[in-house]
């Protein structure tokens, strides 16, 4: 196992109330840190995080772009897609991580070090959250590249990118508690993905959801990754597809999900360290 430093960790308690904030924060950036350079030196893994997205974009719109009718031109409805789908399936990284950090026995290191227990699950969603922004910025450099424009202002596109960054992390701290409950990182990725598809290719991503079965609409329509979806769509292009309505409901499922899903992980990760 590759031996990582933790600077600046304490030999005594942390004062209460203020103290402690400080605390859990300084060791929560150490571990994020930490995450972040043991993601560089992985370079397989860099490369295809980066690779990934680009051939999901080019795929759909040189392949399935001239049979898919929307509105606007097909990239600018693909990009937004193309934004959550590679964040939710980048934060897939927090169970394997975790998954891979509890077998080699990590956690139980952790657990003995003066540092605030919650700087585990914190750092690791934050250094996620991290890559998931360099995936962003890959994601929107290829669209450019391949014909997608922002039709309404450079605010409100980053407010969708905002958005998406939101919903990314909210994922993150979901599949935390997969990669705590499974019992190997490959176990982890198995389990995640069959969560992951129904939600990712259900949805208004890459096709309207108007041409969807019946019987599948009402639960495309009403899922968190349409609104995520839409709410970015309304953001970044607008027109006919302005939709202030999603905006409020992704915000809604983005922080009601964290209401649900981090106390969920924490009590998982009381249990297992």
């Amino acid at each position: 196992m590759t031996t990582i430093a933790f600077p600046q960790l304490r030999e005594q308690t942390p004062a209460a109330g203020g103290g402690r904030v400080g605390w859990a924060v300084q060791d929560t950036l150490t571990v994020t840190w930490r995450n972040l350079k043991a993601l560089m030196r992985t370079q397989e893994q860099v490369f295809f995080a980066a690779v990934q997205p680009i051939m999901f974009t080019l795929l759909f719109v040189y392949v399935f772009g001239g049979a898919i009718h929307t509105s606007v031109p097909y990239v600018d409805y693909l990009i937004p897609g193309i934004y959550v789908q590679t964040v939710a399936f980048g934060a897939v990284t927090t169970a394997v991580g975790l998954s891979e950090d509890l077998a080699k026995g990590l956690i139980e290191r952790f657990r003995a070090l003066p540092m605030a227990r919650s700087a585990v699950l914190g750092g690791r969603t934050t250094a996620d959250l991290v890559r998931n922004v360099f995936v962003v910025v890959l994601i929107s450099a290829v669209g450019f590249a391949v014909g997608f424009r922002i039709s309404t202002n450079v605010g409100l596109f980053l407010l969708g990118v905002l958005i998406v960054l939101l919903f990314s992390y909210t994922l993150c701290w979901g599949f935390a508690t997969v990669g705590l409950s499974a019992p190997n990182a490959e176990t982890a990725q198995t389990m995640v993905f069959p969560i992951l598809f129904p939600f990712i290719f259900a949805s208004s991503a890459f096709v309207p959801v108007a041409a969807m079965p019946g019987w599948l609409q009402a639960f495309a329509s009403h899922q968190p990754v349409t609104q995520v979806v839409n709410a970015t769509r309304s953001l970044m292009v607008g027109g006919p597809l302005h939709n202030p309505g999603a905006v409020w409901a992704s915000l809604a499922w983005c922080f009601g999900l964290l209401v649900v899903l981090v106390p969920l992980a924490v009590r998982k990760y009381r249990k297992v360290a």
